[in-house]
């Protein structure tokens, strides 16, 4: 199960289970504060999936780890079926427009999260 962290005051980490990365075929997600636009929990996982998968494990009704495929860019996702997901959607400046993560504490990542996230919200 992922762990998202913010590390000084500078970036958002996304630290994945040791399993999360090797199904992923990649490592930590680390984004730059700047970068993120909103945060918000996805009670209904299988809303947090948007595009086609990718690389990555994707077993049916289990879990979805790795690269989700959009027409005009890329997803991550390391989610567990029927559980809530906290979903933060990134500026176009960066890799993903989403990372959507189950984590264990979805309201302590929240409201460490949120003061990160632009009062505007319109970038």
């Amino acid at each position: 199960m992922a762990r998202v962290t913010v590390e000084d005051d500078t970036d958002i980490v996304v630290h994945l289970a040791p399993w999360e990365k090797l199904a992923a075929r990649r490592g930590d997600i680390r984004v730059p504060v700047t970068a993120l636009r909103e945060v918000h929990l996805e009670p209904d996982w299988w809303r947090a999936l948007r595009g086609l998968r990718g690389r990555g494990l994707w077993i049916p009704d289990r879990i979805a780890v790795g690269i989700r495929v959009l027409p005009d860019g890329e997803d991550f996702a390391a989610i567990r079926v029927g559980h809530p997901v906290v979903c933060l959607e990134l500026r176009r400046t960066y890799r993903f427009a989403r990372v959507s993560v189950h984590v264990a504490d979805t309201e302590g990542t929240l409201r460490a999260l949120e003061p990160y996230v632009p009062r505007d919200r319109l970038a």
